[in-house]
This record gives structure tokens, sequence and C-alpha cells, in this order.
């Protein structure tokens, strides 16, 4: 089990536009064993891609020099938070200096907006695994992927087996086990169709088209970068 008095301190740091359960289910996965900071450019309310209303709780530009974990979430507002410097300027800072720099769906995005990808094997949200090369990344499409001391997870409920693959690393596979038997974290869905393997290519085609502007702003980015 996990060492009694030691609890990593991990940094996520949510943005407009973000998509809820890309946090909370790390959030709730990782916080028995974990000292979770809430980070963001401010302390103003702002809202997720669902209209759910959600605050950080301490600011970037207050942010200790050090934490064990640096988080990103995914959601609509992916192509704004690659764009923020206060973003990206913590992420290289304090990504340097983690012990694990993470991510879950399109957060993966942002991590390789800051240059923390670059030779990385990495995944996202199966729709934008095309735009992980713009980064320098090895796009892999595994529901979690563990390169070195980086540590992404595909799109949205891949979060909750993205923590616990991230509580086994920080402590071991008990301290996981318990997690996962404490959320009662035994998926079962009522459809085979969670995967583009599984799905209709009409379904597929609707949900690429519905990510193309995030897509062409990852291209953007990248055009711009290498000018």
């Amino acid at each position: 089990m996990a060492q009694a008095n030691w609890r990593p301190s991990v940094a996520m740091i949510p943005f407009p536009g973000l998509t809820m359960l890309d946090l909370i289910g790390p959030y709730e996965t990782l916080r028995a064993h974990t000292d979770v900071h809430l980070l963001g450019s401010t302390t103003d309310e702002f809202f997720s891609d669902s209209g759910a209303p959600f605050r950080a709780t301490e600011k970037l530009s207050e942010a200790a020099d050090y934490y064990d974990v640096v988080f990103v979430p995914g959601g609509n507002g992916t192509a704004d938070a690659m764009r923020d410097p206060q973003i990206t300027d913590f992420l290289a800072t304090r990504g340097a200096r983690a012990r694990y720099v993470t991510s879950v769906c399109t957060g993966s995005l942002v991590l390789g907006a800051a240059g923390l990808l670059d030779g990385y094997r990495a995944t996202t949200h199966w729709s934008m695994l095309d735009a992980l090369p713009f980064f320098g990344a090895i796009p892999a499409e595994d529901r979690v992927v563990i390169d070195r001391n980086r540590i992404t997870g595909g799109g949205v409920t891949a979060g909750i087996d993205f923590a616990l693959m991230l509580l086994a690393e920080l402590f071991d596979e008990e301290t996981a086990r318990y997690a996962q038997l404490l959320l009662e974290y035994d998926p079962a869905p009522p459809f085979d169709g969670g995967s583009p393997r599984t799905n209709s290519q009409d379904t597929i085609q609707k949900i690429k088209e519905y990510v193309a502007e995030l897509m062409a702003s990852c291209q953007d980015f990248a055009a711009e970068r290498s000018a």
C-alpha cells in the first residue's frame, strides 16, 4: 500500500471549455492519495464545454516551483489553451521538473504545444491522433500510454484508467486496486460502440467533422512554430 505520510502533489490545469469528465474522473480517482491543486490563468468562474460552471482555486502565476505530477485535461477549449502563455509557460517549466507529465483526451495537444511530447509516444482522443505528430509526438492508439515519465490517456472516460495507472506508478498496484474498488469502476457499457473499431463509418465521420476546427488549429499552430 501507499506510504502513510507521502501525498504526491498534483497540479491540474482546468481552462475555459474543458470537458468536465476529463478532469473530474482523474480527480476523484487520485484525491484520496494525493494533494490536488486546481491551477488556472485566473480564479474567476468560467464554463466547461457543456456549460457547467467551474473555477480554478489557485492562480498559475502564484504556483509552487515543483509538483510531482502535472496534468492537463482536454475539451473544446483546447485550441485556446494551447495558445495561453500562462498555461504553456507553466507546463514547460514545471513539466521539466515534475516526476510525471500527464494528460487525458486532447490535453496531450496542450502538452505538445508546451514542447513536452517531442519524441514521446502519446495518445489522445481517437479523433485527434493525427494531430500528435504536429507536436513531434508518436501517436499510439492505446487507452493509456506510458513513455518514460509521460503518461497520456485517451478520450474522456479513459481518464479513470489513466489515473489508476498513475496511482500504480506513484505507489503500487494494491493502491490502484483500492481506488478502483472504492469507485466501483467495473465498466460494462450497454453498447459495443465506444471505439472507432466498433462503430459505424457514418458516426465516425460525424465526430471527425465535429473536431475539424481543432485539427485545423493544431495544423496552424505547428505551421506558425516552424515558420
